[in-house]
């Protein structure tokens, strides 16, 4: 069998569900996932195999209309991510109908010469009736080799739509090893998972001008790890609201991201969190480069 090895960047509006199917597609958890839009802040990679093919697909932030710095970078990143890519899979959340941010990356995709898969997904909760209504009008609007209809969340599709892109990738040798799953540096990775948390449990009442450095992540001698982490917030409020009462938030926060990097990681994790008030850290260069964005003027 001759190995194969190419790039799919997986590109869509906030919300379609992209790091839920890059998840699903690489068979464990890479990219963080939560009902907030606009999770995903940079570039990430996770590394999906299928026989003697290794996908490599590029979690990309969602494309939308930025009114700050964070944003265009953000933007800048997602756009970025489908430079030379072998395949652009376009996401769409299928239950979300098509409004004027699916229609705007779908005129964007449309002159770039790469060949375009269609991922209508969270075909679970679409109504059935609209589905190929959506199809039809997206595949009038730009050329699409194919077109799937999935669920990221159930499974549905899923391994069609995983054998399509691995046939779809050149021949070549694989660029990573067969046990890894991601590029992402643990250090990362680590910032990631805490920021998952501050979502999920504050996501109605935290402003999305959030971020989480980690200041220290060091190996024990007895296998374990040690992480210290920095929770950046713009206002005092904010510090209180992530805080809880009594400091329960940030111990229910520090407890869950805890038990899923020991998952993660196999190994146990100490974990300090620390939550600072910095009034504009999203105007600060040195916390684009500590969570992998460019500085975008």
């Amino acid at each position: 069998m001759t190995e194969r090895c190419g790039l799919v960047a997986v590109v869509g509006a906030p919300n379609a569900g992209k790091s839920t199917l890059v998840n699903a597609l690489v068979g464990q958890k890479v990219a963080i996932v939560s009902p907030k839009a606009q999770t995903t802040r940079t570039r990430l990679l996770g590394v999906a195999i299928e026989g003697e093919t290794q996908v490599l697909l590029v979690d990309t932030p969602g494309i939308f209309e930025p009114k700050r710095r964070l944003d265009r970078a953000m933007v800048a990143a997602a756009w970025g991510g489908a430079e030379g890519a072998d395949v652009l899979a376009l996401v769409v959340d299928a239950k979300g109908g098509l409004g004027p941010k699916v229609t705007g990356i779908v005129e964007a995709l449309s002159d770039r010469p790469e060949p375009k898969h269609l991922i209508l997904n969270k075909v679970d909760l679409a109504d059935k009736a609209k589905l190929l209504v959506h199809a039809e009008k997206l595949n009038t609007m730009a050329t699409f080799a194919e077109t799937w209809f999935v669920s990221a969340q159930t499974g549905d599709g899923l391994p069609e739509l995983k054998r399509a892109l691995s046939a779809a990738m050149p021949e070549g040798p694989w660029h990573y090893p067969e046990d890894q799953v991601s590029d992402a540096t643990e250090r990362a990775l680590a910032s990631e998972v805490t920021r998952e948390q501050l979502y999920l449990q504050l996501h109605a009442e935290l402003p999305y001008a959030s971020t989480v450095e980690t200041e220290k992540y060091v190996d024990r001698p007895d296998g374990s790890v040690e992480i210290h982490q920095q929770i950046l917030v713009e206002r005092p409020t904010q510090r209180a609201i992530v805080l809880g009462k009594g400091g329960e938030r940030i111990k229910a926060i520090g407890a869950r991201a805890r038990a899923e990097l020991a998952g993660i990681t196999g190994r146990a994790v100490h974990l300090y969190l620390h939550v600072k008030v910095k009034p504009g850290w999203d105007e600060d260069r040195s916390v684009y480069r500590d969570i992998g964005l460019d500085w975008v003027e």
